[in-house]
């Protein structure tokens, strides 16, 4: 012991010898992450590529490396992408999902993937986005629908991508009546952003079959301008609905009066009536 002469304890001298070693891992365990998960057995990986093409995939692997930086599915048979269909993948810039089978995209599915800059999902079956779809991609600056079974796109898509800087819409079939009207409203405004813009035609009606869809002016549209109602338009129409359905009324029993009226005079009259005698021919 100090100040005794005599020798310390062993486990004093075990653990003045362990002191620094234990530090030094403590260290190390704080400074290096934790490994990426590993690849899917499905898949290829390298240097933050995962490739999972052409391997007959019916959903999105569930575990993948969380370094991930480009995510190659296309090629497969996924036709859902469910709510949260992703894991977190913070530095995942680009998804490609193009020759699949997709039908529909959940509002939360892209939940996750807010570095992505680049999303393929070209060759498809979607028919219908919404919005909501594209909130969480604030930094995608590509989108490619092309060939799909779009007819419309939702006003409110485009404007979902802030940062939005080239988007593919050919190969779709266009309906080119007043549901194509928000699409092309913005085409008009973002000349810059559709590259194959002069190749987007009309499918339906069939009158219109391969008319371009820029080659419509402001007079295709007149009759698709809504006209708000003023507040004398409003007044008319709550007054006409109660007043036609009292006339409605009002004529009903008048006119069921007068047969009322007219079968009792004719019944009285008939009753009051002198029989013809014999004698009278």
């Amino acid at each position: 012991m100090p100040g005794t002469g005599e020798p310390p304890p062993r486990g004093w001298a075990t653990m003045g010898r362990w002191r620094g070693p234990s530090i030094l891992l403590a260290v190390l365990l704080l400074l290096c992450p934790l490994p990426a998960p590993a690849c899917p057995h499905t898949c290829h990986c390298w240097a933050g590529d995962v490739d999972c093409r052409q391997r007959a995939l019916h959903e999105v692997p569930r575990l993948l490396p969380t370094n991930a930086s480009s995510l190659w599915l296309g090629y497969n048979l996924i036709a859902v992408l469910g709510a949260r269909a992703f894991p977190s993948l913070p530095v995942l810039l680009r998804l490609s999902l193009t020759h699949n089978r997709l039908e529909k995209i959940h509002r939360q599915a892209l939940l996750g993937l807010g570095a992505l800059q680049d999303l393929d999902l070209s060759d498809n079956y979607l028919s219908v986005l919404s919005p909501e779809t594209f909130l969480p991609l604030t930094s995608l600056s590509i989108l490619n629908l092309g060939y799909n079974r779009l007819e419309e796109l939702e006003a409110g898509v485009p404007p979902a991508l802030p940062q939005l800087q080239a988007i593919f819409l050919n190969g779709n079939p266009w309906m080119c009546s007043c549901s194509i009207l928000p699409l092309w409203r913005w085409l008009g405004h973002n000349r810059e952003k559709v590259p194959e813009r002069t190749s987007l035609q009309c499918m339906f009606p069939e009158s219109l079959n391969t008319y371009p869809i820029m080659a419509f002016g402001n007079d295709s549209f007149q009759q698709c301008q809504k006209v708000p109602l003023s507040a004398q338009n409003y007044a008319a129409f709550l007054l006409i609905g109660p007043f036609s359905f009292l006339a409605s009324i009002f004529c009903c029993t008048l006119i069921g009066s007068i047969v009322v009226v007219y079968q009792h005079l004719r019944k009285e009259s008939q009753t009051w009536r002198r029989p013809l005698s014999s004698g009278d021919h």
